[in-house]
């Protein structure tokens, strides 16, 4: 591998005014390290058909926006994939704040050659039991599995547009999807997919404060007996889609 690499940074966005600040913050501190080593980088925002000021905040930040009109989380990251120009894509939530040490650690990562994708575990804000329960339940999960979390996944350009790209059936549970196909790309290619697990990234517990456990539990029950059919309905994937913030 080239010492000289190129990231691109892509945020979906859908109304996320008040969270995106922070997080572009956040993100161009961490592609500042990148910039460090020598390597180049670049900021893409997808407005997901937004009502409030999110595509004025990315291009005061200095983002390129994209807009994608269908609102569809898998959409909006494809639709800022199709605008990257990176070798590496690193896709992270609106609501998260990545910090400069999981930047030097994905870069670390691309740079010993052997990754094609991974992903990290997180971190979620708040102190609420159901909050620390899901969070250590996700991360053992992620890192057995090697399943990363949408909030933060990295990957090699042309191994994702090898592998399809994010489903753009799903409404929800596309990077578990994703993640299938990226394990069996790196298997063929003798790469390998890691989960990164020293700094975790900081994500909004804001599901959790927002939906009640029987919406959540709702929410389950009915992917669990549509066989994952639900997945495929916007309606039915109601937190990631009606807009509560």
């Amino acid at each position: 591998m080239t010492q000289r690499v190129k990231v691109s940074v892509i945020v979906p966005a859908f109304n996320e005014e008040r969270l995106l600040p922070e997080t572009l913050a956040s993100i161009l501190v961490g592609m500042a390290a990148l910039e460090a080593r020598g390597w180049s980088s670049e900021l893409i925002v997808c407005d997901n058909n937004s009502t409030d000021r999110t595509a004025e905040i990315a291009r005061e930040a200095g983002a390129t926006v994209v807009f994608e009109p269908h609102n569809q989380i898998a959409r909006a990251r494809n639709a800022g994939a199709g605008r990257a120009s990176g070798d590496w894509l690193v896709f992270v939530d609106a609501d998260s704040r990545p910090s400069p040490a999981l930047f030097e650690d994905v870069a670390v990562e691309i740079a010993r050659g052997r990754c094609l994708a991974g992903g990290c575990t997180v971190a979620l804000g708040g102190d609420r039991l159901l909050a620390r329960f899901f969070e250590r339940f996700w991360n053992a999960l992620s890192r057995m599995g090697k399943w990363g979390a949408g909030s933060f996944v990295f990957c090699e350009a042309a191994a994702f547009r090898e592998a399809g790209g994010f489903s753009q059936a799903l409404y929800a549970a596309e990077e578990i999807d994703l993640f299938r196909r990226l394990k069996r790309l790196a298997r063929r290619k003798g790469r390998t997919v890691v989960i990164l697990h020293r700094h975790p990234l900081a994500t909004s517990d804001r599901k959790l404060r927002l939906y009640s456990l029987s919406e959540q539990l709702g929410f389950l029950v009915r992917t669990s007996f549509s066989a994952g059919r639900a997945l495929r309905s916007r309606s039915a994937c109601f937190p990631w889609y009606d807009g509560r913030r």
